[in-house]
């Protein structure tokens, strides 16, 4: 490389070079402020407007600013990042199809106490959440069962829905196939396993407390959802229960998606779910309607983010946001605040995980914050600030599938601010994020 095209990519701090995020921010604005509903604004149109402005208004000949555009969409983390949801993609594909979701359904309410109704669906809604890896998935199975659930004992449907939706997202926050906890995990350049430690830690108190709440308020109430065992097709959880197991076990994420997409399939053939070209058909669904846009973004991202680096825009940003940082908890004050606003302005968690990830880390890497605890810090209150989103697709669809307003919902969410407030104080006392520090050092 010739010096000018050197001097070309490691320039001096600019803040102008943050146009296209500006223009990112600015398009949901835009969309708020004329339609009052930020889905109206798709995040890959916004990504596509934002990367153009990247490349339309950085400088040097055109064909060098698309090779440093390309360049970024081929990073190696954005590259493994991607490989990783088209795999997790697949995987739930093709055990939704074969039946997988409504036999874990089963299965825990065949399990857990009837008499601790409440409590039930919330350990229901973290297990399901857990082995499907998607928070939405999760709601879209059980609001249903709280819906009916709500009819037979008197307690409120916003309060059912409230206990669906807490436990959701504490499996889309813990979940070693959820894609908040690859992009965390990735951006930062940790293992998901000790992720999962550091992360585990500093919300097991909150789900703790949650579930002795709901263990109290439940015990007054009854009801008649009981599952048979003959009702549960067993088989059909081995996939779910596999993934998780080999998870834990520190297995490579891709073997592990790679051997569930093949136990649930062999397992959907011979149940009768489908067939070879119904398993192929799950996959493809999954991959493309579930993770499609999803892939999407995370190529324009990596584009994105390489012309602002370029530009001196990262620079100019993170010597902003580190000037007056004089300790780690000033650092992980700036991650929390950096994810959780941008998670207020693009609704949807992953996103900005991926949107402030390159940042975060480097921010991390200049306090001194391990890996595992920055990715802790993303996912957690990421997922806090989705959970409380009354225009995030977590309450869309649990109050969409009820009928009744997602802000009657929001005084119930108990696990979210639970999971929050455990956030914060973890970041004001710095002894959780000690633990993490020593739990990544054995790791």
């Amino acid at each position: 490389m010739n010096k000018m095209n050197a001097e070309r990519e490691t320039p001096s701090p600019n803040w102008k070079a943050l146009a296209p995020l500006g223009v990112f921010f600015l398009l949901y604005i835009l969309a708020f402020v004329f339609t009052g509903d930020l889905q109206k604004m798709p995040v890959s149109v916004a990504f596509l407007a934002a990367s153009a402005v990247a490349v339309m208004f950085s400088k040097g000949e055109m064909n060098r600013r698309v090779e440093i555009f390309c360049r970024g969409c081929a990073n190696d983390t954005i590259l493994l990042m991607v490989i990783i949801f088209i795999l997790a993609g697949a995987f739930a594909g093709t055990a939704k199809a074969m039946g997988a979701v409504d036999a874990t359904v089963d299965m825990v309410l065949y399990l857990l106490p009837e008499k601790a109704v409440m409590a039930s669906i919330f350990v229901a809604a973290c297990f399901i959440s857990m082995a499907m890896g998607t928070s939405c998935g999760t709601i879209a199975a059980l609001a249903p069962v709280a819906a009916g659930i709500s009819s037979q004992t008197g307690i409120g449907i916003p309060v059912m829905l409230g206990i669906v939706v807490g436990g959701a997202m504490f499996g889309d926050n813990l979940s070693f196939i959820s894609d908040t906890t690859i992009a965390a995990a990735r951006t930062q350049g940790c293992r998901m396993k000790d992720k999962f430690r550091a992360n585990f830690i500093l919300v097991l108190p909150a789900a703790a407390v949650v579930l002795g709440i709901y263990v109290f308020q439940g015990l007054n109430v009854d009801t008649n959802v009981a599952v048979s065992p003959h009702t549960v097709e067993w088989i059909k959880v081995i996939p779910y229960a596999l993934v998780l197991v080999t998870a834990l076990a520190g297995l490579n994420v891709i073997a592990v998606l790679s051997s569930g997409i093949a136990l649930s399939g062999i397992i959907g053939i011979f149940s009768g779910g489908f067939d070879v070209w119904g398993w192929t058909k799950a996959m493809s669904a999954g991959i493309v309607i579930d993770m499609g846009e999803l892939v999407i973004v995370s190529l324009m991202a990596g584009g994105m983010f390489e012309m602002i680096r370029c530009n001196g825009g990262i620079d100019w940003l993170i010597n902003r946001l580190t000037a007056n940082i004089r300790s780690k908890r000033k650092a992980e004050t700036a991650v929390a605040g950096l994810v959780s606003f941008t998670n207020l302005c693009t609704a949807n968690n992953t996103v900005a995980i991926i949107i402030i990830g390159s940042i975060s880390r480097q921010i991390s890497d200049k306090a001194g914050l391990t890996a595992p605890r920055t990715a802790s810090l993303l996912d957690t209150f990421s997922c806090f600030v989705q959970g409380l989103l009354p225009y995030g697709a977590q309450l869309l669809i649990a109050s969409g599938l009820a009928n009744v307003n997602p802000v009657e919902i929001i005084p119930y969410l108990y696990y979210p601010f639970a999971m929050g407030i455990m956030a914060i104080l973890s970041i004001m006392s710095g002894i959780l994020a000690r633990s993490a520090c020593r739990d990544s050092i054995k790791g």
